[in-house]
């Protein structure tokens, strides 16, 4: 069934049943509540991947990646800016440690099982050489000087830097996540279209894109649903920290989950893109959100500490920082050819298991 925008009902429906359930579930216990909010944020995580290719597919590639990364990053970073006004000095890691597991996720999981997927279908998968290296370039710059510099800075003990270090960091991650949007939508916008685009038209020409209306009610339910997504995660949470805790594992574990949780919408979408023999849509959704992630999060939490006077923790152990270097580098190695096969994709899932292993056997 379907209404006069053209939009399956149930998409129509879930962001408000979302919604409905965030605010009148939270106070209930019990298994049933519990799976029945799982379901709803499953629905919510699927009813957001469809609003997304609504909207991409009205604007063109590679608008639409940038819209869906834009958006969850900004519910992402509202969401650990109240956290961190509620939670005081105790959540002095958790900007640093939200954002390195949403990297790892992205470099090693979603990469690795986009290029897993399509590697099996297809054998092998075109990306555009001067794509990856753009986004890598700018990921590698933001991540070193924002979670790896910290930690040899002398002027402020511990991996924290102080407040003229944290603006020059938030200014410059700004600066090259604006210039990494300039030259993916307008100077270089050619580097991120799909690496064959005469069979993209002729598999688009089937559908005709979306009106205008269409357009701007699935991106109001895109907002909505990733922002359902975000709070019924968070409301989820203590029961995940009590399975975590039940397991002997580290409460690190919990914030992976989240972000994964978090990160779902991309990862669907991105995968989707990668059935359908679209590698370059899935780099352009996977390395976008990536920087999107880091490029505005930090900035945001620079703002937030200098008008609160809550310490910031940056700087990211020895262990993270080999495994940071050695995601980078296999991705790099994975895209710069500008052809995959099944063997990248299956490194960079070793490398997500060695990371969630290390995490729960530090």
């Amino acid at each position: 069934m379907k209404l006069n925008l053209s939009l399956p009902i149930w998409t129509l429906l879930t962001p408000v049943v979302a919604w409905i359930a965030y605010f009148t579930m939270g106070s209930m216990t019990g298994t049933l509540p519990l799976i029945l909010l799982c379901i709803i944020l499953i629905a919510g995580v699927l009813a957001a991947v469809h609003h997304a290719e609504v909207v991409a597919h009205r604007v063109g590639e590679p608008f639409g990646t940038i819209i869906l990364a834009l958006a969850v990053t900004v519910i992402e970073v509202s969401l650990l800016v109240s956290l961190m006004s509620s939670g005081g000095e105790n959540t002095a890691t958790l900007a640093r440690d939200t954002v390195f597991a949403a990297i790892m996720i992205i470099l090693t999981f979603i990469i690795g099982i986009c290029i897993l997927i399509g590697s099996a279908k297809y054998r092998e998968q075109f990306v555009t050489k001067h794509a990856a290296t753009s986004a890598l370039v700018a990921l590698t710059a933001i991540l070193v000087l924002t979670l790896v510099l910290p930690n040899y800075t002398v002027s402020q003990p511990g991996p924290q830097y102080t407040q003229p270090q944290l603006i020059f960091a938030a200014v410059v991650s700004l600066i090259i996540y604006a210039s990494f949007i300039m030259i993916q939508s307008i100077r270089h916008r050619d580097y991120f279209l799909p690496a064959d685009p005469e069979r993209k038209e002729n598999e688009d020409a089937h559908a005709a894109p979306p009106s205008n209306k269409t357009t701007f009610t699935s991106l109001g339910l895109l907002i909505a649903s990733l922002g359902a997504v975000v709070l019924l995660a968070k409301m989820l949470s203590p029961a995940i920290e009590a399975g975590v805790a039940s397991i002997g594992a580290p409460a690190s574990l919990v914030g992976i989950i989240i972000a994964m949780v978090v990160l779902l919408p991309e990862c669907i979408a991105a995968i989707q893109a990668a059935r359908r023999n679209r590698l370059q849509t899935s780099m352009n959704l996977a390395l976008g959100s990536a920087l999107a992630s880091i490029g505005l999060t930090i900035p945001a939490v620079a703002i937030y500490t200098l008008f609160s006077h809550t310490p910031v923790l940056l700087g990211i152990d020895t262990t993270s920082v080999v495994l940071l270097i050695l995601s980078i580098f296999t991705v790099m190695l994975s895209l710069v050819t500008g052809k995959t096969n099944i063997l990248y994709g299956v490194v960079l899932l070793v490398i997500f298991a060695a990371y969630l292993f290390l995490t729960i056997f530090p």
